[in-house]
């Protein structure tokens, strides 16, 4: 599925980049939409779903073939003329840092921002989800800023029983309820929690008004803010 954006408009700094936005949940355009205004108010942002790709790497992890689907879409996404790609499954994140050496424009991860801000506010640093798929490519992902940055960084990993299954079953409050719980379980142990799905972000409305106590990370928001220095080209 693809939406487009829907004006060419140039501003009076010149034309306004175009971006492709790469999605794995069919739900997520509408919540990535209000973020891109807020965020990357610059770019015109049209959104690409193919919920395949996540289906295929749950049920078979990580496949040479899931990479090279993703390598088609940034290069389609080139010749339609978008100026970067933002991938926000991170399940296939390590796919989307593959193909960057095949393309001459940005491939962007949305939870990259967000790894760099869970090792400064580290180091005992959980990572949530709802899919065994995604813990490990956060995780490494967090290793390897914190070695990047010189910082010892412990990283436990845990899903949250029962979430994605509520989730698959369009009962979205219970799916934020149970990541919540596991929220709370997990604070006491940890300097910094990570929601490692850019699917799991409302779950922290749900959250009580003090919060868990310490910082509960989410990628959408920081994941947009990178299009900010997208230039056209």
């Amino acid at each position: 599925m693809t939406t487009d954006d829907t004006t060419d408009a140039g501003t009076a700094g010149g034309p306004r980049p175009r971006v492709c936005i790469l999605h794995t949940v069919a739900a997520l355009p509408a919540s990535f939409e209000p973020l891109l205004r807020e965020e990357a108010p610059h770019v015109r942002a049209y959104h690409v779903v193919d919920e395949s790709l996540l289906a295929d790497t749950v049920r078979h992890g990580r496949l040479p073939r899931t990479t090279a689907r993703l390598a088609a879409y940034v290069t389609h996404a080139e010749a339609a003329g978008a100026d970067a790609v933002l991938v926000t499954c991170s399940s296939i994140g390590p796919a989307a840092e593959a193909v960057r050496a095949l393309t001459g424009i940005p491939v962007l991860r949305v939870d990259e921002p967000m790894a760099a801000e869970a090792v400064r506010r580290g180091p005992r640093i959980c990572v949530l989800a709802t899919l065994e798929s995604t813990l490990v490519p956060t995780a490494e992902l967090i290793r390897r800023h914190a070695a990047a940055g010189g910082v010892r960084a412990t990283v436990t990993t845990t899903t949250c029983p029962g979430a994605y299954d509520a989730r698959q079953a369009g009962e979205g409050e219970e799916h934020d309820r149970l990541i919540a719980e596991e929220v709370r379980r997990m604070a006491p142990s940890h300097d910094v929690l990570v929601l490692a799905q850019a699917s799991m972000a409302a779950a922290v409305g749900t959250l009580p008004g003090g919060g868990p106590g310490v910082p509960v990370l989410t990628s959408p928001r920081s994941g947009v803010a990178q299009l900010a220095d997208v230039a056209a080209q």
